[in-house]
């Protein structure tokens, strides 16, 4: 392959394929394609025929959304809609990508929208030898003296090559000369070092001065290199050695002397010239602690302090310097510093024991610490003594040598002061007295010692009816002072029983949170209210509890309609009937709505009033009674059938209300009643009115063979009447011995007539119409069951279904 034609090299490295399901299914190939590309090419250079390696037509890069997601922000690579290749998409710099890195690869995915295929592909960045070997400094500087031996080395600085593999460093060359050569050491990581070795015998008379070049190579096509001159200087040859004014310094400072203070100055001579009389002072005996104490000056001399001195960490300190001059000759001497003691340390307190926490049942006099005051000074400024503050349940007691036992003074509660942070102050005997406050915190352990409490004794709570079954109606929390588990309270409802069902039915607590919620819907007609008792017990050992009543009041509302007693409603169909005969006064009392409610309050007070009416402004109805009554007196044109609609209605937020029809008959007598009976039906079923037709048809001809036969009756006691009298005429006889029973008048028949007048109810059902011959009027009163089961000789029931507690559906008085 040629070198302009490298990126083309690709390689395929198989495809498998993976399946993954996110909502909707979609795969990804998942497989390696490597290209390769040299650095530093042009924008838009040619990576790799990507289309023909996926398969794909150049034209199909659109169609199928084919674009290239890559990690980084840099955009490296493109894709050429017309010939479908991937291409460079601007200058790459492989030293700026990978560094030093043998191998540089850029990793992107190219993917298919269409089908969400996504290829992973690899593009491996080529080195080119764009970067020359380089050396930090131009001129590298020697100091060489000249009685040096042949065969010293002397380092040399490196070079930098940024490129990689034969394009990186490769070898180094010194320019031809008579004094020196090179040698090349390579270190752990493949650096390569410089070194100048003397291969001859310097003369400063002669030569004082070298001047070399010194060459760094790579191994790259085209060759680079880089270069740095070498300047060896020949130094003379040191006679004298230095020598200091004193064997032995010694100086004595007090240990509060401040930083940087000049302790003393060393001195040494040096009788050479030049470079061989510069004399230079360094520590030769020194430990590391001490070099973090005193600093010398190299040039001056000087011994200074770093940081302060302390008399009880050393009160004196031996030193050893040096002086060396130019051509590396040294002498040395001894440094001698006492330090003073002066009062410049606080007492110290050591806690040597501490019992935290502590419970609050602690008895007086239990030791709770016990601590160790010193100070290091001596003398007095060592002389200790310790203070507590005061109102505190804390004292001191002094043990043997420096010791000190803190001890409890008086009972802990808890619940008052869980913490007591206590500050002991030593103080020193010195002079200005130092002191130090050392600050403990002694936490006072929790005792079960407090039941949980309610904020009141009891509580009240008011539940609308119909409430939401599993409602929060109430919460209760009772607090409990102690800690942890001590404080953990949990609830429950005292066992109790409301009309033999248990509380629980009716109500449930949450035992964490105290919350009571309703188990089903109340229903004030039902239960008015409950007495419940809630328990709160800690989680102590043992535990401890409280009790709190609650009265839960269900509070009334509006849900239940007036319910009508009188007249009922009829459940056969039949259509009830009151009597009123047309001789009624103005204010007779046809009949009377009887109407209750299950409310109370304001929801069950009732109002009645007319609704509808036949012939308006012939009946009332009592606003509170319920009374229907004759508004003026009855007239002939009057119908016979009267129908009235009742409303009743309560006083509740929204009212409720119900109504009921009542057919009144205007009629003196049964007869009146009969005559007009057909006209009085009960809008129903076309074939209940046709079996209500029937059973009046067969009342009235009942009647009629009833009047025919009282008719033939009476024509027959007349026709004896009047044959026993002319037997009578005819033989003169008198009539004193016939019985008065034989004899009926008028006004007999009349009262047999008035006697025999019934109480008519028709119903769809024939089996359930009835004839019931009148009792005393019961205009203003309901029929009770007494009167049903009065015996009258006078009473004939055809149906006794009202007497055994059924209503009568209508009724004709």
């Amino acid at each position: 392959m040629a070198p302009g034609q490298r990126g083309w090299g690709w390689h395929y490295r198989g495809f498998v394929l993976l399946s993954i399901l996110l909502g909707t299914r979609w795969e990804a190939w998942a497989g390696q394609i490597l290209y390769s590309v040299s650095e530093e090419t042009d924008k838009g250079s040619f990576v790799g025929n990507i289309t023909k390696d996926l398969g794909l037509q150049p034209r199909e890069l659109a169609e199928r959304g084919v674009r290239i997601i890559t990690k980084g922000k840099t955009q490296l690579f493109s894709l050429n809609p017309r010939s479908g290749s991937l291409v460079t998409a601007g200058r790459i710099d492989r030293e700026e990508l990978c560094a030093q890195s043998p191998r540089c690869l850029v990793s992107f995915n190219i993917l298919i929208e269409d089908k969400m295929n996504l290829y992973p592909i690899e593009v491996e960045i080529m080195d080119v030898n764009d970067n020359a070997p380089k050396f930090l400094t131009e001129e590298i500087n020697v100091k060489i003296m000249e009685n040096a031996a042949p065969g010293m080395r002397f380092p040399l600085s490196e070079a930098t090559d940024s490129d990689v593999g034969k394009n990186s460093l490769q070898r180094y060359q010194l320019s031809p000369n008579h004094h020196f050569s090179l040698v090349v050491q390579s270190g752990d990581d493949g650096t390569k070092y410089p070194e100048l070795v003397l291969e001859k015998t310097l003369d400063r008379e002669e030569e004082g001065l070298h001047h070399l070049v010194l060459t760094a190579y790579d191994g790259g096509d085209p060759l680079r290199s880089g270069t740095a001159s070498i300047l060896v200087t020949v130094v003379d040859v040191n006679d004298h050695t230095p020598v200091f004014s004193l064997p032995l310094y010694q100086a004595t400072v007090p240990e509060n002397v401040p930083v940087g203070t000049r302790l003393l100055t060393v001195n040494a001579i040096d009788l050479d010239e030049g470079i061989y009389g510069e004399v230079t002072y360094s520590f030769r005996k020194i430990t590391p602690e001490l070099l973090q104490i005193f600093h010398l000056s190299s040039l001056t001399g000087e011994l200074s302090t770093l940081k302060g001195l302390d008399y009880e960490e050393s009160s004196f300190h031996e030193l050893e310097v040096q002086a060396q001059d130019g051509a590396g000759s040294l002498t040395k001497a001894k440094v001698l510093i006492t330090v003073l003691d002066v009062n410049d340390n606080a007492p110290e307190v050591t806690v040597t024991s501490v019992s935290s926490p502590v419970p609050e049942d602690t008895p007086p006099g239990t030791v709770i610490a016990l601590f160790y005051l010193q100070d290091k000074d001596s003398g007095k400024n060592g002389e200790v003594t310790c203070s507590l503050p005061e109102n505190l349940p804390f004292k001191l007691e002094r043990s043997i040598d420096n010791y000190y036992r803190l001890v409890t003074a008086r009972n802990l509660d808890r619940e008052k002061m869980s913490v007591y942070n206590i500050t002991l102050k030593a103080t020193d005997g010195g002079i200005p007295p130092l002191s130090t406050e050392t600050r403990m915190s002694i936490h006072v352990s929790d005792t079960n010692d407090n039941p949980p409490t309610f904020s009141d004794s009891s509580y009240s709570i008011y539940v609308p009816e119909n409430n939401p079954r599993g409602a929060s109606i109430f919460s209760v929390t009772a607090q409990d002072p102690d800690s942890d588990k001590n404080a953990q309270v949990t609830y429950a409802l005292a066992e109790d029983t409301i009309q033999g069902v248990p509380v629980s039915s009716y109500v449930s607590i949450n035992s964490d949170t105290g919350i009571l919620y309703a188990l089903g819907s109340f229903d004030y007609e039902q239960f008015r209210d409950l007495h419940l008792r809630v328990t709160a017990r800690d989680s102590g050992d043992p535990p401890l509890s409280s009790n709190v009543s609650l009265k839960l009041f269900v509070l009334d509302k509006n849900d239940n309609a007036p319910e009508i007693l009188y007249p009922a409603l009829p459940t056969d169909g039949s259509t009830g009937v009151e009597l009123a005969p047309r001789s009624a006064e103005p204010g007779y009392l046809v009949t009377k709505v009887v109407a209750v409610d299950k409310d109370s309050g304001p929801n069950a007070w009732l109002s009645y009033r007319l609704l509808k009416a036949s012939e308006p402004g012939l009946f009332s109805v009592g606003l509170h009674t319920g009374e229907v009554r004759t508004a003026r007196a009855l007239l002939d044109r009057d119908a016979l059938k009267q129908n009235l609609v009742v409303v009743v209605q309560d006083h509740g937020q929204p009212p409720l209300s119900a109504t009921v029809t009542l057919t009144v008959a205007v009629a003196n007598s049964i007869p009146d009643v009969l005559a007009d009976l057909g006209s009085i039906r009960t809008p129903s079923e076309p074939d209940d009115s046709d079996i209500t037709l029937y059973l009046v048809v067969a009342v009235a001809t009942v009647s009629c063979v009833f009047l025919v036969f009282v008719t033939v009756l009476l024509a027959l006691r007349l026709w004896r009447w009047h044959k026993s009298h002319m037997l009578q005429a005819s033989s003169g006889g008198g009539l004193e011995d016939v019985p008065a029973s034989h004899f009926v008048g008028l006004d007999g028949v009349q009262a047999f007539l008035q006697t025999y007048s019934h109480e008519v109810s028709l119903t769809a059902d024939s089996r359930k119409s009835h004839i019931i011959f009148p009792q005393p009027n019961y205009v203003d009163t309901l029929i009770s069951q007494d009167s049903c089961e009065k015996s009258d000789s006078l009473l004939t029931s055809i149906d006794f279904q009202e007497c055994k507690g059924e209503a009568p559906s209508s009724q004709v008085s």
